[in-house]
């Protein structure tokens, strides 16, 4: 088939480019999947790469299947190498020490099993004062094995990286060096020791080292915004300072400094990789022009020039704001958002919620649900913990070293006696799943072993769950949205504290912008925007304001029509002379302008751009009803600015 075939000359240019490293600049929406496949699958056509010698490095299971099946549709019938960093460096190590005749250690699945003890319940949060749960001290030391920092640095780095933990960073530390004794102690490791066990044996032992280069010669990573240096270290250890290697993802959409990524992986990729050539794919096949104005505005108050890719997609609706009084009022309206937005050629499946924090979903959750929405929460239910499957799981607690052939024929069989009984739908439930993954490691590692299959799993599930295909409305965190797309999306909770969240300051608060661009970019032809004036926290009452953000998503979504014919030609000859004017409103209400972004640190732009103080100073509203008749002027801004715009006026 012609691989090139449909490709923009970005796109072109990003899979034929010959020889590395390469870096590929792919923002959202721009076809990064199909190029990067593209790219694979044409290096083997043109003889210029191997597949059995080829690694894809992706950050979920479902991204590294789907790459396997756009391969294999592209011509790639050799199987590619794609998975995760954690699953591929479990197999790594899983076949050294099996090689060497060493009985591997066992994998933790969960942290909290060690920490719950070393823990104890009489800790109390410095912040809110209920007890610190393990998962909360597991952040912590994943923070720190991702940045490739141990128990006796932890202290010093965490208070240089203003990190915010439960507890007094020196008691962190103790239970990070007590966790890491009882490992020793019950031969145990966790997944971000995989990629130091494996990066290690591959730096120290030389015949390691060429055993895996030799393996490994043409290197693949998807997402590399969201590298950690854990995972760079490995990364080097595999390249040997070879310059086979490509990268593909977009700084905007890096969101996970909080867990120990570094953008600047990608960001300053130069000089990590000297030489490295950048291509920048320039087209977005996802998402209307309004919406992709919003994005990128909101991407502007940041104050970094990143230059838009040019929408394909046709016009759409701006992107809505909706405020509501309270919490409740804000999941009814957005019900009957979803509601009216469902229509005969739309499914539930088609539309989704995303909020920062899963605690603000759970209200909405409930309202949907009370007028038959149905609706899932993405994230809640990951494979291993179906109640089937964990089920399965238990059935073979005694089995670890039964061959994985012999288990999956039993599981086969039971499908079968349950397709014999009549019962439809069960070769798509999470059995079925289970099976094909299995079979899955065998195409890998043929003589697999029952644990060794539970912890490939475990390994591939870290970052990311398999898709589950119910016709229904998808709740998510704007960090599990990532890599998602549907029609038609509602961003609820915008508020100031959410977002961005409350003391976001530097880094963080670049981390929030980005955040809330990846919100607006997973949706393709609708974006409405929810915040609730006043929100209920335990036993008080707390008065909220619309998220800044929310000021340069309204200052896209200007409607010129919405004006009387006779003001709209006075508007537009006001454009014309917003330069040269000498009118003292205008003269005044650009001033005021100045002065007021530069107490938000945003571009005077995002406040209120020329043509709308254009507007106001020609047309000179008396009354908020009449302020909000202009273009530009939008409930979040109006009942922010309003007042004072009324006064600037009427002042002349």
């Amino acid at each position: 088939m012609d691989l090139l075939a449909g490709l923009d000359p970005s796109q072109r240019e990003a899979v034929t480019v010959p020889g590395g490293p390469l870096c590929i600049l792919a923002p959202a929406g721009s076809g990064k999947t199909r190029v990067l496949t593209r790219r694979v699958a044409h290096r083997i056509a043109e003889g210029d790469a191997e597949p059995e010698h080829t690694l894809v490095l992706t950050f979920t299971r479902k991204a590294a299947n789907e790459l396997t099946a756009r391969l294999r549709s592209l011509g790639v019938r050799d199987r590619v190498t794609a998975g995760t960093f954690h699953a591929v460096a479990w197999s790594v190590l899983r076949q050294g020490w099996c090689d060497e005749g060493r009985s591997a250690p066992g994998l933790l699945d969960h942290k909290a099993r060690l920490l719950g003890p070393l823990l104890g319940t009489a800790r109390r949060s410095r912040r809110t004062g209920s007890a610190v749960g393990p998962g909360e001290i597991a952040t912590e030391i994943e923070w720190a094995k991702a940045r490739l920092i141990g128990p006796d640095r932890y202290e010093g780095e965490a208070l240089a990286a203003d990190r915010r933990p439960p507890l007094p960073v020196d008691q962190v530390a103790e239970l990070y060096r007590q966790y890491e004794e009882a490992k020793r102690r019950q031969r145990l490791v966790d997944f971000d020791d995989l990629l130091l066990l494996c990066a290690g044996a591959i730096e120290r032992h030389p015949e390691t080292a060429a055993a895996q280069r030799w393996r490994f010669r043409h290197l693949f990573v998807d997402e590399f915004q969201d590298v950690n240096p854990a995972q760079h270290r490995l990364l080097e250890a595999w390249r040997g300072g070879r310059p086979d290697l490509c990268v593909v993802g977009d700084p905007n959409q890096a969101i996970y400094g909080w867990n120990g990524a570094d953008p600047a992986f990608l960001s300053d990729v130069g000089r990590f990789f000297p030489g490295t050539a950048v291509v920048r794919l320039t087209s977005n096949y996802r998402s209307s022009p309004q919406i992709l104005a919003a994005a990128h505005a909101v991407l502007a108050t940041t104050g970094i020039a990143t230059p838009p890719p040019t929408a394909t997609r046709p016009e759409g609706p701006p992107v809505r704001i909706h405020g509501f009084d309270d919490e409740a009022a804000e999941a009814s309206g957005v019900a009957a958002l979803l509601r009216d937005r469902r229509g005969v050629d739309r499914s539930w499946r088609q539309l989704a919620v995303l909020a920062r924090t899963n605690a603000q979903l759970v209200v909405i959750e409930r309202a949907l649900r009370s007028i038959g929405i149905p609706c899932r929460v993405r994230g809640s239910a990951a494979l291993l913990d179906q109640p089937a499957v964990a089920a399965w799981r238990r059935s073979l607690t005694s089995q670890r070293d039964l061959a994985l052939t012999v288990a999956l024929a039993d599981l086969d069989e039971q499908l079968r006696a349950v397709d014999d009984d009549g019962v439809d739908g069960e070769r798509s439930g999470p059995l079925a799943t289970l099976l094909t993954l299995g079979h899955e490691l065998l195409a890998e590692e043929p003589g697999a072993t029952v644990g060794a299959f539970v912890a490939w799993l475990l390994a591939g599930q870290q970052g990311g769950e398999p898709d589950r295909d119910e016709p229904a409305v998808e709740l998510a965190t704007f960090h599990a949205a990532k890599g998602l797309e549907w029609p038609v999306v509602v961003i609820a909770g915008a508020e100031q504290g959410y977002a961005p969240m409350s003391g976001a300051k530097g880094a963080a608060r670049l981390e929030e912008v980005r955040l809330f661009y990846v919100a607006l970019t997973r949706a393709s032809a609708e974006v409405h925007v929810t915040w609730a004036r006043r929100r209920t926290l335990g036993e008080r009452v707390l008065e909220r304001t619309p998220s800044p953000f929310l000021a340069a998503v309204e200052s896209t979504g200007r409607d010129d029509e919405a004006l009387p014919v006779d003001q709209l030609a006075r508007v537009k000859a006001a454009r014309r002379r917003v330069d040269t004017t000498d009118d003292p409103v205008l003269t005044r209400l650009l001033a005021w302008r100045a002065t007021t972004a530069r107490a938000a640190s945003v571009p005077a732009s995002v406040v209120f751009d020329d043509t709308t103080l254009a507007a106001v100073a020609t047309i000179r509203p008396r009354t908020l009803a009449e302020l909000h008749r202009i273009p530009g002027i939008a409930p979040v801004k109006a009942a922010r600015y309003g007042e004072q715009l009324l006064a600037l006026v009427g002042d002349g």
